[in-house]
């Protein structure tokens, strides 16, 4: 395949899981009536609230809500990207998990969330390690003969985990967020645009939005794509309802990793020594 179209998605996600459902499954039609080969849907779009709200909604795999959207990939003959969703494993541990449905609806697989948003912003604390466990393990998806880089929301601030992806063979980055209002206004275009260009690879970045004066936290929207050269492909804003498909022509990726050939110069003996340090003293101090 030398293309792909992927559905870019964004709604103001609160804590009624079968409202957000609804929204949900009407995207994935939507992107589907528009051609999409997959469609990728934002971190928490199936429900927002506290940490502790989210951790006692966690959904099961074999659970009635994600056998409803595993249901709508099916109508739709399209991959769909739930993009975290806060998962109960049958260990009993609660992870955030981006499950990968099938054109047929099944599982395909997922990818668990490695960096957890333990932070303060905005006057917030975020604490997700005391919500979730994070995982150990990047994962790569292929549709169509094009490889795709998983990753969620606060991953996009640790470039180590898209090298790693891009090293092998991804293409296209996927980034399913609910981005804070505050870190989304100073950052997000800016990071997103960054893994773009340091990888050269498309970026796609699904999105929550803050819609409600009720809402645990206000999202920041802006559902973005950016392209190898770091261009921005696609912005949706702060709609409270939309999606995008959008073409990517993978023969961009090729040309531009030849002109650039930067993951070819990566060295990782090098980075992994100790550095050196170098004392410029002044004024005769020893």
């Amino acid at each position: 395949m030398t293309s792909l179209r992927i559905g870019l998605t964004q709604w103001h996600a609160t804590r009624d899981v079968e409202r957000n459902l609804d929204l949900a499954c009407r995207l994935v039609a939507d992107c589907a009536a528009d051609g999409a080969d997959l469609v990728l849907l934002p971190e928490n779009g199936l429900m927002l609230g506290t940490n502790t709200e989210m951790r006692a909604a966690a959904m099961r795999l074999d659970g009635p809500e994600l056998s409803r959207l595993g249901a709508a990939a099916a109508a739709a003959s399209t991959t769909v990207v739930l993009g975290g969703v806060k998962l109960l494993g049958a260990d009993g541990v609660v992870r955030n998990t981006a499950v990968v449905f099938g054109p047929d609806g099944t599982v395909a697989g997922g990818y668990d969330k490695i960096h957890l948003f333990d932070a303060n912003v905005g006057g917030q604390s975020f604490e997700a390690s005391g919500v979730e466990r994070a995982g150990d393990q990047p994962v790569l998806l292929r549709v169509g003969g094009v490889t795709i880089g998983l990753t969620i929301c606060y991953d996009v601030r640790f470039p180590e985990l898209f090298r790693a992806l891009a090293a092998a063979g991804a293409e296209v980055l996927l980034v399913p967020a609910a981005f804070t209002a505050v870190t989304g206004e100073a950052h997000w275009e800016t990071l997103l645009r960054a893994r773009a260009i340091e990888n050269a690879a498309f970026v796609v970045a699904s999105a929550t939005v803050a819609g409600s004066p009720d809402d645990a936290f206000p999202t920041y929207g802006h559902a973005l794509a950016a392209g190898p050269w770091g261009e921005v492909l696609a912005d949706l804003g702060t709609a409270p309802l939309a999606c995008r498909v959008i073409g990517l022509d993978l023969a961009t990726v090729a040309r531009t990793r030849a002109k650039l050939p930067v993951l070819r110069g990566v060295r990782p003996a090098a980075y992994a020594r100790q550095p050196v340090t170098i004392a410029a003293n002044q004024g005769g101090e020893p």
